[in-house]
């Protein structure tokens, strides 16, 4: 893989307050819970890879993974099941989470920032959303690989109890070849069932 040049990549949005970058991963699978993480990066932090994680290998993730905890300042990871999701809608269930992990950073920040366009406010939190602030914003793309990496390791997991569905590769998303195990062997207790899984989707075979 080419190299990421992430020259562009900015340390803050703003320094007055001490600053937290948020991301999610996993909202739009089929299956499986969606994960978010937060994490304050120190003010002379930065890397020659770091970038949004769709843009890396999985072995690069999972490297910057290390390399993220080792360095910041405060990190956290938080999840809300597929239950939650269908309960609340996925929107509302990946602010939700997000609220989780920032609650259990072990500082916190004054300042969020925030990869997408919603967000609901958290009461003592100044926040700002940013549209692919996962390509724009260390703190943000470091929050993305962490909730990548954590929600990967929890499918691979999962697997190992459904392995019809493949999450090992697929991680849950509605590949075809997710949709025809749907189709063939009907849902399990880990799909989201206010999504449109396919023509199986009512048989709870499991």
């Amino acid at each position: 893989m080419t190299k990421i040049n992430s020259a562009e990549l900015k340390a803050f949005f703003q320094t007055e307050l001490t600053e937290a970058g948020c991301d999610e991963a996993g909202r739009g699978c089929l299956a499986g819970p969606v994960f978010a993480a937060a994490v304050i990066l120190p003010s002379d932090f930065t890397h020659p890879l770091l970038t949004d994680s769709k843009k890396l290998s999985e072995k690069q993730r999972y490297k910057l993974r290390s390399e993220i905890e080792q360095s910041a300042i405060a990190w956290a990871v938080e999840s809300s099941d597929n239950e939650y999701i269908d309960q609340h809608n996925i929107l509302k269930a990946s602010v939700h989470t997000m609220h989780k992990a920032v609650n259990k950073l072990a500082i916190q920040p004054g300042f969020l920032i925030i990869d997408g366009n919603y967000f609901i406010a958290m009461k003592g939190f100044a926040h700002k959303c940013i549209v692919k602030g996962d390509s724009l914003y260390y703190s943000i793309a470091a929050a993305s690989i962490l909730a990548k990496t954590y929600r990967d390791d929890y499918m691979y997991n999962l697997h190992n109890q459904f392995p019809e569905y493949n999450w090992q590769k697929n991680k849950g998303y509605p590949t075809l070849a997710h949709r025809k195990a749907i189709e063939q062997h009907g849902i399990t207790p880990f799909h989201r069932k206010s999504f449109n899984l396919g023509i199986g989707q009512l048989k709870l075979t499991f």
